[in-house]
């Protein structure tokens, strides 16, 4: 199919059994798809939940709003950290969020696999435990992982930038100082470009004791020279003093091998750490995106039933409906369901056609349709 009138939305309808609910199916079909397929179909089927008394279903339909909200902030969740962990492989992001190794559009097909358990609460509170769950380990790996990110990213960063302020670790060598020696001493300045060549004329008289010829170029960068010089230990002060002056900053350095090699070896450690880490994190994401995914589609299917059962009444007889629209169609779309639909509410009418609030009825919230009718929006990344 054209993947470019496919839509990332899903609407999750149903409508009461006609003479059977196999009728109200076909109906449904026959109207979406006789002028052009304004929408793909599918039936979503329910298992049959034992049917407690209304009371409690209306008491949970209420909060079975506030766990589909739960659940898919913890969906959306699990996938942008996918994202941010593939980092330069964003295109990669989509196929590692396969629900259940399959694709979204067929994870809302698939069958549901309920247990019809002996009590209306339990699917509830067994979903709210497993994806809670699933958001506490997010909470956890993420920070750690992401704390390790940072630390390197912080000592890459010690490595890189203005000769001011990175690190001059890896830059020079042994043989650029004077070592062990009790009176002299081997200061790093850097030198702006545009003011070398009054380094060299002044540096041997910017303070006494200064170690003729004792000054190199070790390194450049864009805007400056990185020299040493040599000089006696106890005119150090009035030298930094002096060259400070000229716009010659000393640079706090001492050479030193041990902590030289601390620094290399932690960024090792922390590269390979890393490394250690992505793969099975990335596999988490990918085993409990899936699971969350599907508590996901079984909030849905929870919420359809409540309502459906609330709206139509008893004995449950209802059919459910998994509708793909196509994008420039969706008006369209609308306008046939409702006219299939609208004799299922006299007040419907009114709602639809009138523009202006109407008190106590909240359109924005759920918007309101002569149906059951949920929105499924799967596009789950906002890429930054």
């Amino acid at each position: 199919q054209d993947k470019g009138t496919k839509m990332t939305e899903f609407w999750l309808i149903s409508a009461p059994g006609e003479k059977t609910c196999q009728q109200t199916w076909e109906k449904l079909h026959a109207a979406t798809t006789k002028h052009n397929n304004l929408s793909t179909n599918s039936k979503f089927n329910i298992p049959d939940l034992k049917v407690g008394t209304l009371d409690v279903l209306v008491g949970l339909s209420d909060e079975l709003a506030k766990l589909d909200a739960f659940v898919e902030s913890v969906v959306k969740k699990v996938a942008q950290y996918m994202a941010d962990v593939l980092e330069d492989s964003k295109d990669k992001v989509q196929e590692n969020l396969l629900a259940n190794g399959g694709l979204l559009e067929q994870q809302w097909q698939a069958e549901q696999k309920f247990s019809s358990s002996s009590s209306d609460t339990d699917p509830f509170l067994f979903i709210f435990k497993g994806v809670n769950q699933i958001d506490n380990d997010l909470k956890a790996r993420a920070s750690a992982y992401n704390n390790l990110k940072g630390n390197l990213q912080n000592l890459e960063r010690k490595n890189a930038g203005s000769l001011l302020t990175r690190s001059l670790a890896d830059i020079v060598k042994k043989e650029d100082f004077v070592l062990d020696s009790e009176y002299l001493v081997t200061l790093l300045v850097i030198v702006p470009k545009l003011n070398y060549n009054d380094w060299v004329k002044q540096y041997e008289t910017l303070a006494e004791m200064v170690v003729p010829r004792s000054s190199n170029v070790l390194f450049e960068d864009q805007d400056s020279y990185l020299c040493n010089v040599t000089l006696f230990r106890k005119a150090v002060d009035d030298f930094k003093h002096k060259a400070r002056e000229y716009k010659f900053m000393v640079r706090d350095f001492q050479y030193n091998e041990e902590e030289m090699k601390a620094d290399k070896e932690e960024m090792n450690r922390l590269s390979t750490d890393k490394k250690k880490q992505f793969g099975p994190l990335v596999r988490w994401l990918k085993v409990n995106f899936s699971e969350a995914f599907i508590a996901w589609i079984h909030v849905k299917a929870l919420r359809v039933f409540v309502e459906s059962v609330l709206r139509y009444g008893l004995p449950v007889n209802f059919q459910a409906m998994l509708l793909q629209p196509n994008k420039k169609t969706m008006k369209k779309l609308r306008e046939v369901l409702y006219e299939l639909y609208k004799h299922l509410d006299s007040s419907a009418a009114a709602i639809i056609d009138a523009t202006m609030d109407i008190p106590g009825l909240n359109l924005s919230q759920q918007e309101y349709y002569p149906y059951v009718y949920y929105k499924i929006d799967c596009n789950l990344l906002e890429f930054k």
